[in-house]
Formats: structure tokens, sequence, C-alpha cells
């Protein structure tokens, strides 16, 4: 007994020496004015591959294999300037470091500034305005911060990619829609300020939360307790897409009962922005409550709510600018005196989501979370039932109408009307619809608005397990269910009392052959109704390994996505010798992505590194490049009117990635030189337009097993050549092709392609499959070339200024693959035309390369410390110099074969040239904030 308890005592003893001889290094992180705490600060001994981040309470700790002597500890935050102090560990001792401060960065509102810029651009719906990868903000990389603060305006993509191939997550919960791939980033417009707390991965390498895709994964985190205390007040005021903002902002941080608050209220708006008729109108509101139950766990829900209303802006042709200069938009027209667009993009999706944080041990932690997104998109336009098209630059409202028959009074005439009006003429719509109301005759027009009302439900769980000193093991499962109900609604008959007939104007079929005669009034659907089911379940596991040469990682992901299509109507164009192909369930459509990627980083030196990455994923197509036509039918790539398409299987889009990096830094220069190569295989592209040629009608064109080659190299540099100057400069040099001919076929309901068959039905005239040579032609999607140099000022006294010059170059339009096949030298009897010319066709096909242009930009701004408050005040402008620039275009499909191109650009002006986007003139934007 005596000897037990013996043994006990030094059992015991030893313990509490064990714990007494521990190495520990711990401490706290404050705001230097206000003596908050500071959470999520990033703590670092250099050297070493010791990371940590400060809790809801500012607080850090090192225990574990912790470098002895002299160290340099790092403490930093995105929105703080960075501190480094000297430290000394010794043995078993704790080093007790309490009440580190740090400074909010003076310069922060440029950094907001981005996040305004790129929300702006990417509200928008021109082709390419959804691609600047940069996402929200670009967090340390100059060439990434380049792109998205000096590039977007021009619609730069980075690498060429679509932002399909970058993941957006929040809390940890992908916000990339099903429908394109591309997050919508309007759902959470308009909260700059709790939307800043990010975590960005460039390119292939590792992220905490996702496998992610070749552009890269931006994390951001609305966790309440991980905001500085505090409040904010902003009031902004622009010329680019809204014309005033105002946002009110607070957070309580960790509080000492456990509980965190953020909240924050925003609204944006304005008659009209850069582009005439341009409305904008959209309110913001945020709210993320946090409860830390104990040390282990913490529950957090997040609410945003940010519906928005927005007019949108036309592509023209040369001949309409020419006209009526950048800023014309034809889809609006004066209405009881005040400006109507009649095309109005309107976004109302809540967010609901639930996170609990489980640190299971002190190197293992497990996130689970649940999303629910609903609400609707809608799109308006108006319905040509029965009248002459309403547009004010439709082609027979211009002068090359008339020039073409050589009518010089006309295109006099025609001229003279477009440049004193040429808007909508709401009043003439209106007066037909009553005219017809009169003669009892359905709706001459109507306007109508495409909906998508889309339920989406995901819930995901991750782990973080640190194995040891040097292994870092993540993974993750996810599902995710999408049940998304589409259809088009009348939302205003425009003075009729008749309502529309529920037919289709060009084939004469009823758009519900279950419901003929079928008439729509204001609320009703018509035209189109169908859902769409989809089911996305998906895995990944990722191990990271740390040395002192050498840092790599590999990982792997698997994910099943299903679609189904549910038709709610019978469309009559789809019903093909008594046979329906557009009413109740179609296939289910099933694919299986995998991906695998693996990089490593040599380090040279503290100051020189090396860093590799490379992957191979395969993806499901986006439902907007499966489904050919999903608004009438359940056809989809390689599947037509219910029959297999031959040589033409639909399958996963597949891309293989790899690039190399140069990487210096030091305390006054950083930069990165990088060399990238991406090959993407058999993807899809599905378009709609009219055509009119040797046929005439409204098709449907698809591309299938398209191959694309981007390949080309970035480089960020910035030199802190003075304690108040730095030099910046960034390049973006590459080449993005098409890379194989691929397969095309149309469909279409236009009158042009029907034929009656033996039994007196109507078939659908399609052509036979044949490919696009579209090899070597550029992809469109702003310019390839694009270089920045510039300059910042800060003073000592809290002001500072800088300016860009930004060079773009080769930048192209978008081709027509339909001119590029077969049908552009064959006549409608499919014989060869008679009288081609192989090298004018040459030069008719030859891509048209926009000029190059430069685009100078200004910002400055000035913040004064009053007390334990801040107040600031920031403006830029943007094209300094009024320079006028395409940033993109696309060639019209109405006239894709010889004869017909031939005649058109024989023409003193084009009836039928390519539609194109203009960047902005010069433009400004101004913002004064209090911070407490």
């Amino acid at each position: 007994m005596k000897k037990s308890f013996l043994f006990f005592l030094f059992g015991v003893f030893s313990t509490f020496t064990m714990l007494a001889q521990q190495t520990i290094v711990k401490g706290s992180v404050k705001d230097a004015v206000t003596n908050e705490p500071i959470p999520n600060v990033t703590v670092t001994i250099e050297e070493s591959n010791l990371t940590t981040q400060t809790d809801g309470f500012g607080q850090f700790v090192f225990n574990q294999n912790l470098p002895l002597g002299e160290q340099i500890l790092k403490i930093e935050r995105d929105d703080y300037q960075a501190k480094r102090y000297p430290i000394v560990v010794n043995e078993g001792k704790t080093l007790d470091i309490q009440d580190m401060t740090l400074n909010i960065k003076i310069d922060n509102e440029q950094d907001l500034f981005t996040i305004t810029l790129s929300d702006d651009e990417l509200n928008d719906d021109t082709s390419g305005a959804d691609n600047i990868s940069g996402l929200l903000s670009s967090s340390q990389d100059i060439f990434q911060r380049t792109a998205a603060f000096e590039f977007s305006s021009s619609f730069f993509r980075v690498r060429g990619l679509d932002s399909d191939n970058a993941k957006v997550l929040i809390n940890g919960i992908e916000m990339n829609k099903q429908d394109t791939g591309r997050p919508q980033w309007s759902n959470w417009g308009g909260l700059n300020d709790v939307v800043r707390n990010q975590e960005l991965t460039t390119g292939l390498a590792p992220s905490a939360y996702t496998f992610g895709g070749v552009l890269g994964t931006t994390n951001i985190n609305t966790r309440a307790s991980q905001y500085r205390r505090g409040g904010r007040i902003t009031y902004s005021s622009s010329n680019r897409s809204y014309t005033n903002r105002v946002m009110a902002s607070y957070a309580s941080g960790l509080m000492e009962d456990g509980w965190a608050y953020t909240i924050m209220a925003g609204r944006r708006w304005g008659d009209e922005g850069f582009q005439d008729g341009t409305l904008y109108d959209a309110n913001s509101f945020f709210a993320s409550v946090e409860k830390k139950i104990n040390d282990k766990h913490s529950l957090n829900f997040t609410s945003i709510y940010a519906p928005n209303r927005r007019g949108k802006s036309s592509p023209n042709t040369q001949e309409v600018y020419d006209l009526k200069g950048i800023k014309y938009n034809e889809y609006w027209g004066y209405y009881n005196g005040e400006k109507k667009n009649s095309r109005i993009k309107e976004v109302v999706e809540p967010i609901l989501m639930l996170n609990h944080y489980w640190d299971i041990s002190e190197k293992t932690k497990l996130n689970t979370n649940v999303g629910y997104q609903f609400g609707k998109i809608g799109n308006s336009r108006i319905d040509q039932t029965g009248g002459a098209n309403p547009s004010p630059a439709y082609y027979q409202n211009l002068p090359s109408y008339f020039l073409e028959d050589g009518d010089l009074a006309g295109a006099y005439e025609a001229e003279q009307n477009f440049i004193n009006d040429g808007q909508v003429d709401w009043d003439r719509i209106i007066d037909a619809n009553l005219t017809n109301n009169i003669s009892g005759s359905y709706a001459a027009y109507a306007l109508y608005e495409d909906r998508n009302d889309n339920k989406q439900f995901t819930v995901n769980s991750i782990l973080n397990s640190e194995l040891n000193q040097n292994i870092l093991l993540t993974a993750a499962v996810n599902y995710k269910k999408l049940d998304s109900e589409n259809f088009a609604e009348i939302i205003d008959l425009l003075g009729s009392q008749t309502g529309v007939l529920n037919i289709d104007n060009f084939s004469q079929n009823y758009f519900d052959e279950n419901n003929p005669d079928y008439v729509a009034f204001e609320g009703d659907k018509f035209r189109y109704n169908y859902n769409l089911y989809v089911n996305e379940l998906s895995g990944f596991a990722q191990a990271q390994f740390k040395y002192n040469k050498v840092d790599f990682y590999l990982g792997g992901s698997i994910t099943k996505t299903d679609y189904q299509r549910e038709g709610l109507y019978r469309n009559g164009n789809n019903i093909i010798d008594g046979q329906d192909n557009s009413f109740g369930k179609g296939d289910k459509l099933e694919f299986t992505g995998i991906g695998a990627k693996a990089g490593f980083t040599y380090k040279i030196s503290g100051k020189h590194l090396l860093d590799f990455n490379g992957g191979y994923i395969t993806k499901a197509p986006s439902i907007r490049n499966t489904y050919t036509n999903s608004r009438e039918s359940h056809d989809y790539v390689g599947v037509r009117n219910g029959e297999n398409v031959p040589e033409i299987d639909i399958t996963e889009e597949k891309i293989a990635s790899v690039d190399a990096s140069y990487i210096f830094r030091s305390p006054t220069v950083k930069a990165r030189l990088t060399g990238f190569y991406t090959k993407i295989e058999d993807a899809n592209e599905v378009s709609f337009f009219f055509t009119q040629g040797s046929t005439t009608g409204f098709i449907q064109e698809v591309l299938a097993g398209v191959d694309k080659k981007h390949f080309g190299a970035e480089l960020g540099l910035e030199a802190q050549v003075t304690p108040t100057i730095k030099l910046k400069g960034a390049a973006s040099v590459g080449q993005y092709t098409y890379d194989n001919n691929p397969y095309l076929y149309i469909n279409s309901t236009s009158e042009d392609f029907l034929v009656q068959n033996d039994e007196g039905n109507t078939d659908i005239l399609l052509n036979e499959v044949t490919t696009s040579n579209m090899k070597d032609y550029r992809v469109a999607g702003g310019p390839q070339t694009a270089y920045s140099v510039g300059f910042e000022y800060r003073d000592p006294d809290y002001w500072w200024f800088g300016a860009t010059a930004n060079f773009f170059d080769n930048a192209y339009v978008d081709v027509s693959p339909l001119a590029r096949s077969t049908d552009f030298y064959t006549d409608a009897d499919g014989l060869p035309y008679n009288d081609y010319d192989p090298t004018l066709a040459k030069e008719l096909l030859r891509q048209e390369k926009f000029d190059n242009y430069m685009v100078v930009n200004l910002i400055g701004g000035k913040s004064w410390k009053i007390g334990d408050k801040y107040i600031g005040f920031f403006a830029s402008v943007g094209n300094l110099l009024d320079k006028k620039y395409k940033t993109g275009g696309y060639e019209q499909g109405r006239k894709a074969d010889y004869r017909a191109l031939r005649d058109d650009v024989a023409l003193t002006k084009r009836t039928f040239g390519p539609k194109y986007w203009y960047g902005r003139g010069t433009n400004y934007f101004v913002n004064v904030y209090l911070r407490f």
C-alpha cells in the first residue's frame, strides 16, 4: 500500500514536472486604437512551418515542436499592417506576449474599391463580364490584385478561362450555380464590409475547403466571431452602374458570454449608369450570429438577403455606335415621361446557412455545414406576338437596310429618325394593343419575364487534421440538391385586354398541346414551363507535406452528378410522327467527374522559390451546355427529337492544366513569374440565334466535342523603392485557341426548316452532322495580352494617391461556328455554290482583331484619426483619357453562308455586321466612411 502511494506521488510529480518543462509561446493581439481583441490574425514563426490564428478573444498559442533560440514572430491580417517581433524561445519555458497591437491599413479603402469594382463588373451579362477570376478581391498577390482592379473593365479573363473554373464558397458551402457553373455575384452584392474575410488559393494550389478548379478557390468566412469589433458607415457615388450607395455595419466581436453577432444593411440605386437607361435598384441585408458553446463546439447562423434589379444594356453594330455613341442602349424608351427599360434582370435569392465548428482536438477540426438558397431570377423582354419588331435598332430601321437597295432618300430618313429618337416606342406598342382590343384580336405585344425559381439544399462536412508537424490532411464530403422551376410569365399586357395566345408565331404550333387555345394574362405562365432536377454527391481528400526545403501536396476528388428534365407543357414543335418529346420526365443524365492534382514548392532560399502544379479534372457539363433547348424538349447534346445523333455522345468535360512559377520575395521587392498551359477537351457550346441565308429561321446551334488550348505567362512585380513610394507592374501574355474542328448540328422550328412527311404531319428539317472548322481560331473573351505599370505614394500623414497605365491587345470577336461549316458554301439543295471563291471566302472568314488600346486610371484618398474613430475619403477616375475601345463582340449568325456574307460585306454599311460591347469612357467613384 505504501509502495503504491509512493508510485502515485512519483507519477503526479513527474506529470507536473513535464508540464513545467513544456516549451510554449502564447500571446494576444489587439487593435492599436480601440484596444479590442482582433480575431483571425495569422501568427507565424518565420523560417519554420509553424502557423496559427488568433481566436475570438485575440489569443494564440504554440506548444509543439518549437524552434529554440532567437526567432521572428510575425502577426498579420489583410486589413492591418503586419508586424514582426524578435523573440527568444527557451526550452522548457513559457513565453507569454500579451497585448501585441496592429494598426489598420490607412489604404485599406483601395481594397474595398477593388471589391466594389469587381462586383460592378460582374453584375453585367455581357460576354466575358463574369470572368474576372480575381473574384471579389485578390489577396496579396500583385498579379491577382492587378487583374481584379486594373484589368476588369476590359473583361480580361485570367489565363483566358471562364469563371466556372474557379470555386467560390461561403463558410465552406459552394456558391457556383448549376446552370452555368459560375457564381451569382449579386447574391451577396453590396455587402462589401462583411465579405472581406476571404481565404484564397491561386490555380490548383490546395484549399482547406474543397478540391477547387484550375483557377483556384475563394472561401468567404462570415463567422460572427471572426469580425473585428466595431462599426462602419459608408456613402459612395459613381457613374458606372449605380449612382449612390449607402452601407452600415456593426460587429460585436466575441463577447464574454460566448456570443457574437455581425449585422449589415446597404442600398445601391440610380436611374442609369454609364450606359443610357440602365437603372439600378438593390438592397442588401446581412446577419451572422455565433454561439461558442464551449472550447470545442461553436454554432454560427448566417443569413444573406440581397434583392436587386438592374436595366441591361445592348450590344450594337458599329453602324449604331457611329450614329448614337458608345452610351447608346436600344432596350429603353420614354413611357409617361420616364425612361423604361424593357430588359430588366431581377435577382431575389436569399441564403441561409448553419455551420457547426468542432475542435475535436488541438490538431483536428471538423466543420459541418447546412445551406439553403431559394428565390427567383427574372429577365424581362418584349414578346412580339403579332406586331412589327419593337427594337429601335432592328436592321430594317437603319440606313444600311435602305442603302442595300440604293434608296438614298430612305437611308437619310432612317438615319435622321434614328439619331433623333432611336428608342423603344412604348406609345406605339400600347396603341397596337388598344387597336387589337377593339378588333377582338389577341395582344400584339406583351412584356414578360424568363424565370428561374430555384431551391437548393447543400450539406457538407470538412475535416482538417494535422497528423504531425509536417503533414496536414484535409477531407470532405458534399451533397447538393437543386429543384429548378423554369417558365415565362407575363408581367405587363401593355394595354391589352384580350391576352396573349399561347402559340409559336414561327411554326404556328401551340406551346402546350394539352391546353390548346390557352390565352395568358398578367401573372400567367406561357411559352414554356418545365422543371429541372439536379443531384450532386462529391468527396475529396488532400494531403499537404511541409519540410524545410520542400513543400508538396497530393489531392483527389470524385463527383457524381445527375440531371433530369420534367416538361409541364406538351410542346407542339416537338411532336414528331405523333411522338411527344417534351412532356413528362425525360432521361436521367448521369456524369462521373474525377480530379487529381499535385504540386510542390522548392525553397532555394528564403528569397527564392520554385513552385509547380499540375492537375487533371473531368466534370459534368453545365445545364446550359447539356440541353439543346430545355424550354421545348428533352433533347440534349447527342440526342435530337428523341433519337441519337450519329457520332455524338454527351460526356464529361476534361481539363488538364500545369503551371510553373519562380517567386522572389524580399523586404523591398516581391515578384512572381508563372508559365501555364491548360487543355480543355469534350466541351459543348449551345447557342440560339436567327439566321438568314439559304434557309431562314430561329435555330439552335450545337457544338459538341470542343477542344481548346490555353498557354502563356504571367508576371507580377512590386518594389518599395522608398518608404513612401511603391512601383508596381503586371503582365499577362497568352494564346487561347480552339484546338480541333468540333461536331456541329442545328435544329429549328422556323418555317423554312419545316416539311410535311408522308403522313401529312409536320417534321423538322435538320442538317446533317458536320464539323465546324474552328481549329486555331482565337477564343473570344477579353484581351489575350495585358500590361500594367503604375506607382503608389503613401504619405505618413495618412494621404495617398496612385496612377496606372494599362495596355491591352489581342482581343478578338467571337466567330460564328455555322459560318465555318459546310453550310457556308452549300446551297439549299446540298450542292456547293457554283460561284464560290476560296480566296474571297478565306478573307470573309478571317477573325476580326480589335485595336489595341491604353487606359489610364487614378486613385487617391485621405484618412483622419479622431480619438478612437477613423474618417476616410477616397476617389478614383477610370479611363482618364476617355479612350474608346471594344471589350468584346460576336459575329451575327444571320448571314452564315458564302453568298449572303459576301453581299453583306460588299455594302457601304453592313446590314448584319458583328455586334460589339464598348468599355466605359471616363468614369469616377467617390467614397467616404466613418469607422468606429
